[in-house]
């Protein structure tokens, strides 16, 4: 690198890995090649990445920090990255050494943020050098040895504090989940007098003389000394990896890797050894995992002698081995989602370590910095390492999203298997049959309330006052195929006031070999009907008042007849809920039978609805049916329409719409001969308000209802196969209506809104009128007598007075006339129910 090269002898340099990138760090006494020296020292930092097109380590982004101590001596101690406990985000960090005089020595931590500015987090002074054992902890923390103490300074309290555990070595610190700070370690164990009788050799003495054990940082004591290392081998352990750590039972449990003098690589389970693997170099002092996708683990050992090797996890044998390496270090260098090795090897013709490099994840990655020629077979290779880069992210893809499918299935599964008892049982109590549950079946079934187990009597005896006969409220089931649907319907009773939120139809299919039932996917719609004619809703006059309210027309006083009526009883309406669901998955079947259950929820409370269930028959349907046609709808052309089950199939599974028609300035008069003559409608007996289509084509079997209420204004509801018969409808309809028409589409449940806001216009309106026709009335008395008394006075008064009656005479009328029309239009008799 040429920025290296400018740089003088004079400096230290550090490496760290950090989420891909390798960050540089220089400390140099500020003496370049191109400017003069100064006596400031400055701290570089460069950021690089991994260029897989050129296969070089390329420069991302720079940066620097200057040190306030001139003339000083500056060492760097160590580098790595560490949790800020302001945030939780690992950052880099890295530890400097200023010697003073008179043995004085201060220490600086430096954070690197991602915007390459450094900042000061930690610095303290000590009478002493730390030579040994320095680490840096999570807070951050610095924890350091000196003489046979530890002692560690936080970036929270910023004071100096020792560490009491009588450690004598520490193998190990870092952070435990629901423990905080750990130190593991060697801890001295004095023996007992009666231990001392004999005295021990030197093997013995080393091995029952320590013990390791854990220690926690915040509480200050030793939390575990058992379950970890075995005394024989505490004389020989020198590095330890933490695999997993967890407390049972209110013992910490510990899976770890630990390196030996004996050069072995041995991993423990808690406290008992596993496997062993004997290194192929000596005198280890390092060992990392490495992941590298697939489920492939490798640990990574560092040696002494500048050397390293691979070791797998799964069977323990050394898979690579390198010689001759300065640095390794871990990290997704390439940036295909799983961890390579990096291997800096020592070069002697240039300084710089990332000249002379490997990258490889053991398996199919494979990069390094010495040059080959460029022929077919790299071109091979390169594609091949392209695609080995794809394939891993997508396999853990596909890994996890094959295993949220079988838990996702699974649960469907006990699902269905829950609803599928419940309505087994269900049919059974109100059958009458004993349920043929096994006690082992039962106990698989966890009460969802709550409940203990001798609630089920309980809850039997109120499922029993839940259901109810089925001859109270159900008086015929019916069924119908239409295209590829099951239209099942069940004509309730008149006293059963029901809607689509208070009942619910379900299909039960019969399972083979009697293993429970099959609940079917339906679409439920509740129809109501009326049996009995409906007059025009402007031509029936009602009362506003508690008496009946009559009306002048004329100056004298004569008197037209009131308008008095009475409320209309309440219409005769036949009710129907159905469900629909699809016919093709039942066709696999030579014959299935369904049980249709009817389940009505009635609200005693606000917060306390009560369900009942009535089992309204079974439908039982083969292919011979189908072929036959025996539950085909059927409309004959000639003859009116005679099975009442094919029109509420059709209102079951039509396409519905709904239309508001208004003409300002001339009446709609011509609808119901538009329904009669232009689409050939027929008018069904059983319900005069349904209009059932006639006409050739695909307007057979149209459905409408047409409710005028006023002579300008009223509502079509179109009920048709599909939509474009629909607009075909509505084109046809605006040929034959009066000019200045509007047509808009009302949604679902916007027509009683619509209802309830044009009556109270109008009754406003109204208000208006009859208190303005009061004043106008009350002003004219007053006139009158007025003008009487001074009859007699003046004959230009009277003649003043006839003139102003005259004026009067025609506003009268004209109001009265205005209040009489909108009196009649207020007028609307309470609205049926519908199909839609």
């Amino acid at each position: 690198m040429t920025s290296k090269q400018a740089m003088s002898s004079n400096e230290q340099e550090r490496l760290l890995c950090y989420n891909g990138e390798v960050l540089v760090f220089q400390l140099s006494n500020g003496k370049f090649a191109d400017k003069e020296p100064t006596k400031t020292p400055i701290l570089h930092v460069r950021r690089m990445v991994f260029d897989r097109g050129t296969k070089v380590f390329v420069q991302k982004s720079t940066g620097f920090f200057t040190m306030k101590e001139e003339n000083s001596d500056l060492k760097i101690m160590c580098c790595d990255y560490v949790s800020d406990f302001r945030t939780g985000i690992n950052l880099p960090y890295i530890v400097i050494q200023n010697s003073k005089k008179n043995n004085v020595f201060e220490y600086f931590l430096l954070i690197l943020h991602s915007t390459n500015k450094f900042e000061m987090r930690l610095s303290f002074e000590l009478g002493y050098e730390i030579k040994d054992d320095l680490r840096v902890l999570n807070g951050p923390l610095i924890l350091w040895r000196h003489v046979k103490t530890f002692l560690f300074i936080s970036s929270q309290t910023s004071k100096i504090i020792s560490v009491l555990g009588n450690l004598s070595s520490i193998q190990w610190a870092g952070e435990i989940e629901n423990l905080g700070m750990v130190l593991l370690g060697l801890k001295e164990c004095y023996l007992s007098e009666e231990e001392c009788t004999q005295e021990p050799s030197k093997s013995d003495y080393a091995i029952w003389n320590t013990k390791f054990c854990v220690y926690c940082l915040e509480s200050q004591e030793v939390i575990s000394d058992t379950y970890i290392i075995p005394p024989a081998y505490s004389s020989v352990v020198t590095c330890i990896h933490i695999c997993t750590a967890e407390i049972i039972n209110n013992q910490l449990r510990i899976s770890l890797t630990a390196l030996t003098r004996k050069n072995q690589l041995i991993s423990f389970q808690n406290g008992t050894p596993k496997s062993v693997c004997q290194l192929p170099f000596g005198d280890p002092c390092a060992v990392q995992l490495m992941d590298s996708g697939g489920g492939n683990l490798f640990f990574i050992v560092s040696f002494r002698s500048n050397n390293a090797c691979a070791v797998r996890k799964d069977n323990f044998q050394v898979a690579a081995k390198w010689e001759k390496v300065s640095l390794v270090l871990i990290d997704d260098f390439i940036g295909s989602g799983t961890e390579q090795v990096l291997l800096l090897f020592k070069d002697a013709l240039n300084s710089d370590y990332l000249t002379s490099f490997k990258i490889t994840d053991l398996r199919n990655i494979n990069y390094s910095s010495e040059p080959s020629d460029c022929n077919e077979d790299d071109i091979f290779e390169d594609e091949q390492d392209n695609r080995y880069l794809v394939v891993p992210p997508l396999e853990s893809g596909l890994k996890v999203g094959f295993s949220s499918l079988r838990e996702l299935q699974q649960h469907l599964l006990l699902k269905e298997k829950i609803i599928s008892k419940s309505y087994k049982a269900l049919i059974n109590l109100v059958q009458g049959k004993d349920d043929n549950t096994s006690s082992a079946k039962e106990e698989c079934l966890v009460p969802f309330c709550g409940e203990e187990e001798n609630s089920v009597r309980i809850l039997d005896e109120k499922l029993s006052d839940s259901f109810q006969d089925s001859e109270q409220v159900v008086e015929k089931i019916w069924y119908r195929v239409m295209d590829d649907s099951l239209i099942v319907g069940v004509k309730t009773t008149s006293s059963l006031k029901l809607s689509l939120k208070d009942a619910t139809l379900s299909l039960l299919m019969d399972q083979a070999h009697g293993s429970g039932f099959r609940l079917l996917k339906c679409q439920n719609r509740v129809i109501k009907l009326s049996t009995r004619p409906f007059p025009a809703p402007y031509l029936m006059p009602c009362e506003t008042g508690l008496e009946a309210k009559r009306v002048k027309l004329t100056p004298d006083s004569k008197k037209e007849e009131s308008f008095v009526c009475e409320h209309p009883s309440k219409k005769e309406c036949v009710q129907i809920i159905t469900a629909i669901t699809s016919l093709s998955p039942l066709l696999a079947f030579n014959k299935f039978c369904c049980t249709v259950l009817l389940q009505i929820m009635e609200k005693e409370s606000a917060n306390c609805p009560k369900n009942h269930y009535v089992v309204c028959g079974r439908v039982v349907l083969s292919l011979e049916d189908l072929s036959t046609g025996k539950y085909l709808l059927t409309f004959p052309k000639k003859k009116p329409t005679e099975h009442m089950e094919d029109l509420f199939a059709l209102l079951a599974a039509f396409h519905k719409s709904c239309f508001q028609i208004t003409s300002p300035g001339y009446a709609l008069n011509s609808m119901k001969l538009w329904l009669l003559e232009h689409m050939k409608c027929e008018v069904i007996k059983e319900f005069p308000e349904v209009y059932f289509c006639k006409r050739p084509g695909n307007f057979y079997g149209t459905l409408f209802t047409w409710k005028q209420r006023t002579p300008f204004e009223g509502i079509l509801k179109v009920c048709s196969r599909n939509q474009t018969v629909m607009f075909q409808c509505l084109h046809n309809l605006i040929r034959i209506l009066p000019i200045n028409y509007s047509l808009k589409n009302l949604k679902s449940g916007s027509e009683n809104f619509l209802i309830n806001n044009m009556a109270f216009n109008l009754e406003k309106e109204l208000g208006t009128l009859s208190s303005l026709s009061s004043a106008i009335a009350n002003h004219e008395s007053n006139f009158v007598q007025r003008c009487e008394l001074s009859k007699g006075k003046s004959s230009v008064i009277v003649d003043t007075l006839s003139d102003r009656r005259e004026e009067i005479h025609p506003c009268r009328k004209k109001l009265q006339r205005e209040k009489k029309k909108m009196l009649q239009t207020n007028l609307k008799a309470k609205p049926r129910y519908s199909f839609m």
